[in-house]
């Protein structure tokens, strides 16, 4: 139980003794008013406060500071409040002991990295996170990265907050896109050659078509050339698809994402045993509900029968199957696997898709069971000046070449700077600066001199260098062993620190309510911030060596939180910079 819940069982004692001894009263059948504690915004007012006494006065048929002034007066004893105070029409603020901040030092040093861990929300067990899901035609652009980040971030931090969350990539490779794509290679491949081949209409035209052919070539030589069209498109389609998927997946796991399946959709096809499909499974189920209709020969989803602007067509009457039919089924087939519950992250260009895949959850009977995460797009910069085009290809800029150019955390970073549905503009350039202008740099550069004052402490206790080869959390321990005296913590900006450490748990908890991870690059700024202010006001290696050893527990508490929140955001934690 964190700080925030503890007090609110105090508060909730306070609440009952007050309507038990008729220091207040409520309307007959009005429930009894939870204290709802929150984080005033001047911190001159305290800690934590409360609007309870307003939200009731009218209940109670009193005046909102009779109503805070029985609440205070029925306040239990504990050793958590230091002082309470009713401000303004009938707040009521806290001002917490300094032995319960100094307390989350502690906390924060025996826990490490299970700090802030929750447990599983109830009715939300086991849920299914899809995410990036590109065709397997191209490379990944910097669009693909964000979703990789977001997706990858917010299996980190649902994990933490107690989730069961399974990572999915959904493989976009049956239908027409893929006889399109080995097609464009063929002929790329015949052109090469030196045969007198147009590219058809409806092609891939990027250079890294071209580079795939080429490839074919300078490993197999002319052997497809005496090949029909239909054959050569065929073979092609498969070693071209192979090396796309290839390659998403080196740069995905360069990026950092710890997908447990690459789903393929041409499995939905694949019949059992037993001649059924997750195809025919799944129409046979959306059958069997009565929203499955048979219309000019084609096969109707009557998504319209639970809010849908229209029906949608699944089986076209020549007996192709739609794009949605592989969704019916590909959905279908994450709840027969038994997840609780979807999450999909879509580009905002989806967002007329959404309805119809609501509705077939809720065909089957389970309606909420999918989530969609819409996330807008990425538009990149140089020193301000929009980049449209890639220097080396004069194409698109793929994600690889982010990555290349700015490396893993700083793209993570930045793609997770904002919440997924704002844009995000990303300056190449300000990605590589080595200053406090880049966020990421920022936050790092926290966590290394923090590490470097821990050396040093360690080092002028036991002789220079002493601490070469010696983990950081070795030396933290050996300087300001477990159980040391705190109570010489008292500096505001000692108190701000710790203050901002209690309130992780509750920010995992919201961050992963909400599906925003984004959350977590502001706490790292604001921690990075409130200890370059501690280290500006206060010297931690002192001659007064109770007071050393405080500060560099609180600034080993420091460091764990500062690894811990980027490792959530799949952001490394370097010791030197």
């Amino acid at each position: 139980m964190d700080i925030k819940d503890q007090l609110e069982q105090i508060f909730n004692e306070a609440i009952k003794a007050a309507l038990a001894d008729g220091s207040f009263q409520l309307d007959e059948g009005a429930p009894t008013p939870e204290p709802s504690l929150e984080r005033p915004r001047d911190e001159a007012n305290g800690d934590w406060a409360s609007t309870v006494a307003m939200r009731t006065a009218k209940l109670a048929h009193k005046s909102p500071r009779e109503v805070a002034q029985a609440i205070v007066d029925h306040l239990p004893e504990n050793d958590m409040i230091r002082d309470v105070e009713i401000a303004g029409p009938g707040f009521i603020n806290v001002r917490l002991a300094d032995a319960v901040l100094q307390g989350v030092v502690r906390t924060v040093r025996e826990q490490g990295e299970d700090y802030g861990r929750g447990t599983i929300p109830e009715g939300q067990r086991n849920i299914n996170l899809e995410y990036v899901s590109a065709n397997p035609t191209g490379p990944l652009h910097v669009g693909h990265g964000r979703w990789g980040a977001l997706g990858d971030a917010m299996a980190r931090v649902m994990r933490h907050a107690g989730y069961d969350v399974y990572e999915e990539f959904y493989v976009n490779d049956h239908g027409t896109q893929m006889d399109v794509f080995g097609n464009s290679v063929a002929v790329r491949y015949m052109q090469l050659l030196g045969h007198d081949v147009e590219m058809p209409e409806q092609c891939y035209g990027g250079s890294y078509v071209a580079d795939i052919a080429q490839g074919i070539i300078d490993r197999e030589g002319n052997k497809y050339e005496s090949m029909t069209d239909q054959e050569r498109m065929e073979a092609f389609r498969e070693i071209a698809y192979q090396e796309m998927l290839d390659l998403q997946h080196e740069v995905l796991g360069r990026l950092g994402t710890t997908l447990d399946r690459w789903f393929s959709e041409r499995s939905l096809y694949v019949e059992d045993e037993t001649g059924e499909s997750p195809v025919s499974r799944s129409l046979k189920a959306m059958e069997d509900k009565g929203y499955v209709k048979e219309e000019d020969g084609a096969i109707w989803f009557r998504s319209s029968a639970l809010g849908d602007e229209k029906d949608r067509v699944m089986i076209k009457a020549n007996g192709e199957m739609t794009y949605f039919m592989s969704d019916v089924a590909y959905h279908y087939d994450k709840k027969m696997r038994g997840f609780d519950h979807l999450i999909n992250i879509w580009g905002a260009d989806h967002h007329g898709y959404v309805k119809r895949c609501e509705c077939m959850l809720e065909a089957w009977g389970w309606p909420g069971d999918l989530e969609i995460v819409l996330g807008q797009l990425v538009n990149l910069f140089r020193d301000g000046e929009a980049v449209r085009m890639s220097k080396r290809t004069g194409e698109m800029v793929t994600l690889e070449e982010l990555i290349d150019e700015v490396g893993v955390d700083a793209t993570r970073y930045l793609m997770l700077s904002r919440s997924s549905d704002q844009p995000i503009d990303f300056d190449i350039e300000q990605a590589k600066k080595k200053d406090s202008s880049n966020p990421v740099y920022y936050v790092q550069y926290a966590h290394a001199r923090i590490c470097s004052i821990i050396r040093r402490a360690y080092d002028a206790e036991h002789g220079e260098g002493a601490s070469e080869g010696k983990s950081i959390a070795e030396l933290a321990c050996a300087v300001a062993p477990e159980g040391c005296d705190l109570s010489a913590l008292t500096h505001p900006t000692e108190l701000a620190l710790m203050r901002k450490m209690a309130d992780f748990g509750n920010l995992i908890a919201l961050a992963a309510r909400d599906r925003e991870p984004f959350r977590l690059t502001h706490y790292a700024q604001d921690l990075a911030s409130l200890f370059h202010g501690f280290y500006t006001e206060c010297k931690v290696l002192t001659d007064d060596a109770a007071l050393s050893t405080a500060r560099v527990a609180l600034c080993d508490a420091t460091r764990i939180m500062l690894a811990l929140t980027l490792g959530l955001l799949g952001v490394s934690a370097p010791e030197k910079m």
